[in-house]
């Protein structure tokens, strides 16, 4: 059997939370950089996003980044533009869902972005308060059942 001179598995690999909760500081786009919602994931630290200026980019996610930070369909990304291909970028750093609605608030995305925050946040622009979930009775129609 050979000797193990690793520093360890898979597990070490993985790694320990870079405490990515604590709050950072919010990074706007500079010259050369835009926003990007993904589209979807293609596989091979690669996928498709529409871009705020209107056009679709197929998306590199850099090496710092691939296998560290998980990247879905519907989040908020920050893409740098390449100079000599027009049709493709690489993924410089994804929005936190609550990063991604101050960025709308400052007026950085436009109004009609939707952002994908799970479940409950997407429901909510879509319902307009048609159903309520809480109906009300009053003490004659109880008698009455």
């Amino acid at each position: 059997m050979p000797k193990n001179k690793g520093k360890g598995g898979k597990n070490r690999k993985r790694g320990k939370n870079e405490a990515d909760d604590e709050k950072r500081e919010l990074i706007f786009k500079e010259d050369g950089q835009e926003y990007a919602q993904v589209l979807r994931m293609l596989g091979n630290g690669r996928c498709e996003a529409m871009c705020i200026d209107g056009s679709k980019r197929l998306c590199h996610i850099r090496g710092k980044m691939h296998k560290k930070v998980w990247i879905a369909a519907g989040d908020i990304i920050l893409v740098g533009l390449r100079d000599y291909q027009d049709d493709k970028a690489d993924v410089i750093l994804k929005y936190m869902p609550d990063e991604a609605r101050l960025l709308k608030a400052y007026g950085e995305l436009p109004e009609n972005t939707r952002l994908n925050e799970g479940i409950a946040g997407g429901l909510d622009e879509e319902d307009d308060g048609a159903g309520d979930d809480y109906i009300e009775f009053e003490d004659e129609d109880i008698d009455k059942i």
